[in-house]
């Protein structure tokens, strides 16, 4: 109720009964477990079409197996000779495949998304509900769908790597050294490095004590930093001992390097694109499940996926790496 005496002493509209005649400016519903999903978006996706991808490779042998010689990448050489003088018997060769060739069927992460009708009736100006409501849940979607890239126990990149291509750190901290040894297993085509934004920051901490900071460039709009070319894609999916976001200093996780591309013999996204109520992502369906006794409807959103090795050499891993270095510059 409007204070008497301040209403005598009042030359001019009151600013609190002048905004009742205002419009508020408001802003879409924030969600702070969002992220980029650089993975997602780096990655090279191969459309496949009936759920399933399968990686036909060269057979490989054992180095010891009876009366075939095997080269150093455990395949068996196709024989070849070079010359420029004579008339030499050319020797007679093939290539041999595995015949029983891995194959990866898709994942998927579904949920069912509940709007109140009269919610979606009365209240969608000048937001629209649905559409906040959907695009907050694939959101949340494809923050598990990264995730799942990364550590699903079948297929995720953290458990792809060959023991080959597994490295440990010198000293814990990720030097400039355990990147260039990453660097020269992963030496064809190298396209990104992956790893948690704090281990991108003990990278760039034991650069900073060597004198050496790393160069940085801008991709999709964002600055990455890089490593002899090769950019540091931030990933809040590479754990940290075990924890997305943590709030200690210490801690360990593991940095990626990884060639993509199908024709690279590399890292690839598989989906499947033009499935049945597809919504403005290839591979994720959005299904109207009807409305209940109590004005409620359902919608089923899919969203189907999953990633494939090519070849071993393609993905390396430096595990066990140290974030919690830190270094007196004075």
């Amino acid at each position: 109720m409007n204070n008497p005496a301040e209403m005598i002493n009042q030359s001019s509209l009151n600013m609190q009964a002048a905004m009742n005649l205002s419009h508020t400016t408001i802003s879409t519903p924030m969600m702070e477990s969002l992220s980029p999903r650089w993975l997602i978006t780096f990655m090279p996706w191969v459309a496949v079409e009936a759920g399933t991808y399968r990686t036909n490779q060269v057979k490989q042998f054992s180095k010891t197996a009876a009366n075939i010689r095997v080269n150093e990448y455990g395949e068996r050489p196709i024989e070849l000779i070079t010359g420029n003088t004579g008339e030499p018997s050319l020797p007679q060769t093939f290539p041999d495949y595995e015949t029983e060739p891995r194959e990866y069927s898709l994942n998927w992460v579904q949920t069912i998304l509940k709007v109140n009708t009269r919610v979606s009736d009365i209240y969608n100006n000048p937001l629209n509900q649905l559409n906040e409501q959907m695009r907050l849940t694939i959101g949340t979607m494809k923050e598990r769908q990264e995730w799942e890239l990364i550590n699903n126990k079948d297929f995720g990149l953290v458990n792809a790597v060959a023991p080959s291509m597994r490295l440990q750190p010198r000293k814990g901290a990720p030097t400039p050294d355990d990147m260039d040894e990453l660097l020269a297993r992963v030496w064809k085509k190298p396209a990104f490095f992956l790893a948690h934004p704090k281990a991108i920051a003990a990278f760039g901490r034991e650069c900073t004590r060597r004198g050496v900071p790393p160069a940085t460039i801008n991709i999709y709009g964002s600055p990455f930093i890089t490593w002899r070319g090769v950019p540091l894609v931030p990933c809040d999916k590479l754990l940290i001992d075990g924890k997305t976001r943590t709030d200690t200093f210490n801690g360990k996780t593991s940095i990626l390097l990884m060639r993509v591309g199908e024709s690279e013999q590399g890292v690839i996204g598989i989906h499947q694109p033009g499935i049945p109520d597809e919504h403005n992502t290839p591979s994720l369906s959005v299904k109207f499940g009807g409305i209940d006794q109590k004005a409620v409807a359902y919608y089923v959103l899919s969203l189907y996926f999953s990633t494939a090795v090519l070849a071993n050499d393609a993905l390396g891993s430096l595990e066990n790496v140290e974030v919690g270095s830190y270094h007196d510059y004075t």
